[in-house]
């Protein structure tokens, strides 16, 4: 291994530790630029164990790594100070709520796995936020709403089917793990869609818009998969 490898070694995985895996067989790989562990004995038991709805734990082409990868992307804002979430578009009655005011909503905590299309999945991370389904019932979603977008930060967007978006564990999510969310990861708070391709999951939330009408965002335009669903591997359009 080159010199040039360490400092991702050295932001990952520590360095200690990093030895000792290697010495045992433990698969050390990059996922989108820096070095990650992936452990086989937890990729193997997922693949072994089945979901509520039939489909197994894992999704085809994941491997299980131990910690959340950021994923890049151009941060926003981290302070809850002047955090506010406009919710929007086919809803009666619209509304813009500060950090505060979400707190108030009664907080809910989900154990969730994630997947993100380039590979790899981090199981029972736990988040805890608003359910998008509490915010729609706030904001008086009207009948005509097929869809969800999520607004953030630079003018990022991601669109959701309502049906997918209106599931118990798809909310607005503050905590990773009991910890505020690192500003990599998206603070103060952002989107969590478990069951989709986790660039669905939109980082910097700015707004959540129910509109009649499908409008693929970033990524969508961009060749990746309109719908997302890791079970069927749709990564790419």
């Amino acid at each position: 291994m080159d010199e040039t490898s360490k400092p991702d070694i050295c932001r990952s995985v520590n360095r200690r530790e990093f030895l000792m895996r290697a010495a045992s067989g433990t698969v050390i790989t990059a996922f989108g630029g820096g070095l990650y562990v992936i452990s086989d004995a937890l990729t193997r038991e997922a693949k072994a164990q089945t979901r509520d709805d039939g489909r197994p734990r894992l999704p085809p082409g994941q491997r299980v790594i131990e910690s959340l990868k950021p994923m890049g992307g151009s941060p926003g804002d981290p302070s809850r100070a002047n955090f506010s979430l406009k919710v929007h578009g086919e809803v009666d009655e619209p509304f813009t709520v500060d950090f505060a005011g979400l707190l108030a909503m009664g907080p809910r905590t989900v154990r969730a796995d994630v997947h993100c299309v380039t590979g790899w999945s981090v199981l029972s991370a736990k988040w805890k936020g608003v359910t998008l389904k509490a915010l729609a019932e706030r904001a008086g979603l009207r009948s005509t709403a097929r869809h969800v977008i999520f607004e953030a930060a630079h003018g990022y967007t991601a669109n959701v089917r309502l049906r997918d978006a209106m599931a118990d564990d798809v909310m607005v999510a503050w905590e990773l793990d009991d910890h505020p969310l690192r500003r990599a990861h998206g603070a103060p708070v952002r989107a969590l869609v478990p069951d989709s391709y986790f660039w669905k999951s939109a980082k910097w939330l700015t707004g959540i818009r129910f509109t009649k009408r499908d409008q693929p965002g970033y990524w969508e335009t961009r060749g990746y998969n309109n719908h997302a669903d890791p079970w069927k591997e749709e990564r790419y359009g």
